[in-house]
């Protein structure tokens, strides 16, 4: 069974991130109290995975004879037992402002991984956490009265205040001083008293914003309200609900954490909350009608609440995490949301990562930068996921249309870290049956199955992605491009893209971009479209007709990408006279109605040969700053006509040209839509505007719409990441209800598989993965055991069409 780091975790009660913790005024007691006796527990399993951590202290390690922990949660707790575990010299000082009763949150999830690395650094504590731990293995899935359940997932919780009680037992134990209800000093004076000072105080730690110019702390405040409640009895599995209730839908997270208790959280949109009045109930009356609302998940029960608080997610970055002798670990560090149950595991493996750092080098400087060397990738990779998690709970009210099992899958692959063959391993009759109703034929992944655009029929799911290959001669398409093209439609994908090609000599972006302006440009398409057709039958060609509007006449990408032309540079129009990138590019003419109507005529030119090429489906980019999206985009458009100010007016000419292609374009023959879905800049193009753009392309007759993102300003800020794309084709698709195409940084065929059942793209547009495997369409069907009508080897090639063994298998 697959361990549950790669389930999209159940929320954990780590202190709510953006409730501050009350200082109170009560003596401070000096020890921990000893923990309750343990409550006998349900047979545990033994971790499968670790990262270990060595207790031994190598002969040469930094000075920190005096360290302050601030923060007694449980990565401030945890590092400070290790940190004195592994010199039993040192003093080790803990500031809590809370007394030891206090906790904020019920239940904690830890992954098998996390308690791994506790067992190694520390069989004490794992033991203790051992004896308590409840382990469940189901998921329960509640939409519209249908409840769907998914098995095989792991996972391990226990109460907040035992495992405070835990780690209080463990420092008394080791010698820890514990100063409860007391504030900590300040930053500077803890710094200048200690050797180390390890500042675990939250998300809003004041040790970080007392050095926020070295840290540079970035905090983004999301756009639901949560509220972390209890119920008196324990679920038999992890349990989303979602209500649609008159003021918009909301949804419940609930897991058991002890024999007779579950933690449950319930959380929805800001607007939905305010509709719902929520913002003028106490604590008493919000717990009253969360329960209410989500009576049937409790079985009628009452909800509890302990210092519950509405409260809005915030992720916390910040681009160092040492300062000095101090250091960040926890939430103080990073937040990650509560939707993937990280925030407790994060914060305990910092612990552990900073401790075995600190034994293990011989300064301190080379230990606080071992410690964030280790931990900066993975929280990295985890705040990834929790991003696209918190993304998909935001816009659910987009998703709660889709039948249940599709539903479900797309919930559980939200994070990206679950996939379908991962759930196809923990689940098979779970995942058989979303296939099932996703229409895969017998023993035919999703990617093989047939795809219908117009008159035309896609054999799969693959695209090859348009990829701009730059060696063309006047426009002319090659032997390179003849090769580029046949080898990767012999590659099996269902729907082989050019490169952009120019509709005119002005609107490349290069000296090498090809073009069908001419009829010699139209020939060598010609004999391209013919080798494709019928040497790979089945696989569709595509054109992408574009304008490289501001962004052109300049040099090939390696020779200086967007760099102008050394000589030779040809005038660039535009919608608005704004250079790509000033001081560096050229200002572009601004476009009058006599160059509206010259482009819009040669892109209609260029569309008439295209269809007398035989291409099987045409593009119109209208993404990455070129000419049409210069229109779309906010940033580009300055224009005070009719072509300009208002989404409308900035549809217009974009909307005009793809008529006069559609016009002349065959009937039976698709046309999709490219864009720049967000130009990661401020002010630039909205997600709603995004979706107002490709329902007007719909509207207009566009089959698909290939979602893209940004390109259209130099200053950009993309989200890069895995699939970091396919939320924006995800909206569309499901908003406007037309095919899309998704793209970008899409490299498995279990990310291919897994969007497609989840409902996010109809079609996935892979470039990269195509360079480095021209036969990736193949190959992916190889090694899922597919050999199928949607992934036919050429005769020439079959005996390659199973991996060569690499060595003896004896």
């Amino acid at each position: 069974m697959a361990g549950p780091l790669t389930v999209p975790g159940p929320p954990e009660t780590t202190r709510p991130p953006e409730t501050a913790r009350p200082p109170t005024t009560a003596p401070p007691p000096t020890t921990a109290p000893p923990p309750t006796t343990p409550r006998a527990p349900t047979t545990p399993r033994p971790p499968t995975t670790s990262r270990a951590r060595t207790t031994a202290q190598p002969p040469a390690a930094p000075r920190t004879s005096s360290i302050a922990v601030v923060g007694g949660g449980p990565g401030g707790l945890y590092a400070a037992a290790l940190l004195k575990r592994l010199d039993p010299g040192r003093e080790v000082t803990v500031w809590e402002r809370n007394a030891p009763s206090d906790t904020f949150g019920f239940g904690v999830v830890l992954s098998d991984e996390t308690l791994g690395g506790i067992r190694d650094a520390d069989p004490v504590v794992y033991e203790a956490l051992r004896r308590d731990l409840v382990r469940w293995d189901d998921i329960d899935v509640v939409h519209r009265s249908h409840r769907t359940r998914s098995t095989g997932h792991g996972f391990a919780a226990l109460g907040r205040r035992r495992l405070l009680e835990i780690l209080h037992a463990r420092c008394a134990d080791l010698g820890v001083r514990l100063r409860f209800r007391t504030e900590a000093p300040p930053a500077d004076v803890l710094a200048a008293r200690h050797d180390l000072v390890v500042a675990a105080d939250g998300v809003h730690s004041r040790t970080r914003e007392a050095h926020a110019p070295h840290f540079r702390p970035t905090v983004t405040t999301h756009r639901c309200r949560y509220i972390w409640l209890a119920a008196d009895f324990a679920f038999d599995a992890f349990r989303f609900e979602i209500a649609e209730t008159e003021y918009g839908v909301m949804q419940l997270h609930a897991y058991p954490y002890e024999a007779g208790a579950s933690t449950a959280i319930v959380e929805m949109r800001e607007e939905v909350w305010r509709a719902a009045g929520f913002d003028g109930l106490d604590e008493a009356e919000s717990t009253d009608r969360c329960a209410k609302i989500f009576a049937e998940a409790l079985g009628g029960r009452e909800l509890r609440a302990h210092r519950s608080a509405w409260t809005a997610f915030r992720t916390v970055v910040n681009e160092r995490w040492s300062y000095g002798n101090t250091v960040l670990v926890g939430d103080a560090a990073h937040t990650a949301h509560f939707s993937i149950g990280s925030g407790t595991k994060l914060a305990v493996e910092d612990a552990l990562a900073l401790a075995h750092a600190v034994g293990g080098h011989p300064t301190l400087p080379d230990a606080l930068a071992a410690y964030e060397a280790e931990r900066r990738p993975v929280v990295a990779s985890t705040q990834r996921a929790a991003a696209a998690s918190l993304h998909w709970f935001e816009e659910l009210a987009g998703r709660v249309d889709r039948p249940p099992r599709r539903f479900a899958f797309d919930l559980l692959t939200r994070s990206r870290r679950v996939t379908h063959a991962n759930l196809r391993l923990r689940d098979p009759a779970f995942t058989t049956a979303v296939e099932r109703d996703f229409g895969c034929p017998p023993g035919t992944p999703p990617m093989f199955t047939p795809f219908r655009l117009r008159g035309l029929t896609l054999r799969n799911r693959v695209v090859v992605s348009p990829m701009d290959l730059y060696v063309a001669e006047d426009g002319v398409p090659g032997d390179f491009h003849l090769v580029h093209l046949g080898a990767r439609a012999l590659g099996g994908a269902g729907l082989v893209m050019t490169e952009m090609v120019c509709v005119s000599p002005e609107g490349r972006i290069t000296p090498g971009c090809t073009g069908l302006w001419t009829d010699e440009q139209a020939a060598a398409w010609s004999g391209i479209s013919a080798f494709v057709h019928a040497q790979a039958p089945g696989t569709a060609l595509g054109v992408q007709l574009g304008h490289s509007g501001r962004k052109g006449s300049t040099r090939r990408m390696w020779e200086g990408i967007d760099q102008p032309l050394p000589a030779g540079n040809w005038p660039l129009v535009a919608a608005s006279p704004l250079p790509y990138r000033p001081g560096v590019n050229q200002t572009p003419r601004a476009l009058d109605r006599a160059g509206l109507a010259a482009v819009r005529a040669e892109f209609t030119a260029a569309a008439l040969r295209a269809a007398r090429c035989g291409f099987d489906l045409l593009e119109l980019h209208c993404a990455h700053g070129y000419l049409l999206s210069g229109f779309l985009s906010p940033l580009t458009n300055h224009r005070t006509d009719a072509y300009g100010g208002d989404l409308d007016g900035r549809l217009r000419f974009p909307l005009e040209v793809f008529d006069a292609v559609r016009e002349v374009w065959p009937a039976d023959r698709p046309m999709t839509v490219r864009i720049s879905a967000t130009d990661w800049a401020e002010g630039g193009t909205t997600d709603e505007e995004a979706v107002a753009v490709a329902r007007a392309f719909a509207e207009h007759g566009a089959d698909a719409i290939d979602v893209s993102t940004g390109q259209v300003v130099a200053d950009e800020t993309p989200a890069y990441g895995r699939s970091y794309q396919t939320p924006y084709a995800d909206r569309i698709r499901n908003e406007v209800g037309i095919p899309v195409v998704a793209v970008g940084a899409i490299s498995s065929w279990d990310d291919v598989n897994s969007l497609l059942l989840a409902g996010r793209a109809d079609l996935c547009a892979l470039a990269r993965p195509h360079l480095y495997d021209p036969h990736w369409t193949l190959h992916a069907a190889a090694e899922q055991g597919y050999q199928g009508p949607a992934a036919l080897w050429p005769a020439p090639y079959r005996a390659g069409s199973r991996r060569p063994p690499t060595g003896r298998r004896d």
